[in-house]
């Protein structure tokens, strides 16, 4: 019998179960949104959101176990989220899998919420050949990194503040568009013409991010221009992300010569961004590696991948939640 881990991915407001064999097939996932538990709030509340996850957690574990039709002392192993995330909803996930590893008699992983995502283009193929240059752009982060093998991190820059996603968000909340922000934003941003022109921080230095000067100007616009354009205002702050993320991709990409580029992350599901990075990698002939979409934003799957890189590696890392966990620690 093919032999499964059962991944659980509780970093910040989705409750996500998966099983998943080491070549990267998904046996079964249950995935519960908490969007409805949050949407008064025009953002994921904390307390609500780990909440939430002891409701769906054990169900969601009960669902998949059936679907796939496994004894779960079968497993190769439990792989949970450590961090980064929210606190109490990393609580959430590391106590269920603690305590049914030591009831399944089944080895149980921390894993890196990050290094889970640049899994995630493996899963149903193998996509990612090394040295690979990594562009990770979710609600929670935005960083470059090298990675000249599968055991190598190298930090390039990260966000000095909000992430592209987390502005993604805001800037749909600016505009009364609800949540999720990205999808929408993407949405309406493709019916409209990039006409303002929004500031592009940080653009002409290093590989750092910075995009609280963008979500301001955005609200500012609004503020200030009762009649302005809500397709126009989307289109013109979704140019204004890509010229940053392209410009500080095109240079890493001619310091570090690689042969993929993996972009991952849940704007990474965005189709602008995804249209963006291939022109990129067809001027530059670098091969563009991506997660099918339903792979990109927050989900068990690839925390399950990642748990087979950590036993094939020998990776032990201990069950404490870590919020602030950056991606050069397994």
């Amino acid at each position: 019998m093919t032999k499964l881990v059962l991944g659980i991915e509780t970093s910040c407001d989705d409750t996500s179960i998966a099983l998943v064999d080491q070549q990267g097939n998904v046996a079964a996932i249950e995935t519960v949104s908490q969007y409805e538990v949050h949407s008064d709030f025009g953002g994921v509340y904390p307390e609500l959101a780990s909440r939430a996850h002891l409701e769906a957690i054990l169900p969601a574990i009960e669902i998949v176990i059936e679907r796939a039709n496994i004894d779960p002392q079968d497993l190769r192993a439990i792989g949970v989220t450590r961090g980064p995330g929210l606190m109490g909803s990393l609580l959430v996930g590391l106590s269920t899998a603690q305590a049914l590893g030591l009831a399944w008699d089944v080895p149980t992983y921390g894993i890196n919420h990050l290094r889970g995502h640049i899994r995630s283009v493996d899963l149903e193929k193998r996509r990612l050949r090394f040295p690979a240059l990594i562009l990770l752009v979710s609600g929670g982060h935005t960083l470059l990194a090298f990675c000249k093998d599968q055991n190598s991190f190298d930090l390039l820059g990260t966000t000095r503040d909000d992430s592209v996603g987390e502005c993604y968000d805001k800037v749909a909340r600016t505009l009364g568009l609800g949540m999720p922000g990205g999808p929408i934003i993407d949405k309406i941003a493709a019916l409209g013409t990039p006409s303002i022109m929004f500031p592009r921080p940080m653009k002409k230095s290093g590989y750092e991010f910075s995009f609280s000067g963008l979500k301001s100007s955005v609200a500012r616009y609004v503020e200030t221009n009762k009649d302005f354009d809500a397709n126009d205002v989307a289109a013109s702050f979704v140019q204004a992300c890509l010229d940053v993320l392209s410009t500080k991709v095109l240079r890493a990409i001619e310091q570090v010569q690689p042969e993929t580029l993996c972009v991952v992350g849940g704007v990474a599901a965005s189709a602008q961004v995804r249209a963006c990075m291939k022109a990129i990698c067809d001027d530059t002939n670098v091969t563009l590696c991506l997660p099918p979409q339903k792979w990109a934003t927050d989900n068990a799957a690839m925390i399950a991948m990642a748990t087979w890189d950590y036993i094939s590696q020998g990776i032990n890392t201990d069950l404490e939640p870590k919020p602030n966990l950056h991606l050069g620690v397994a």
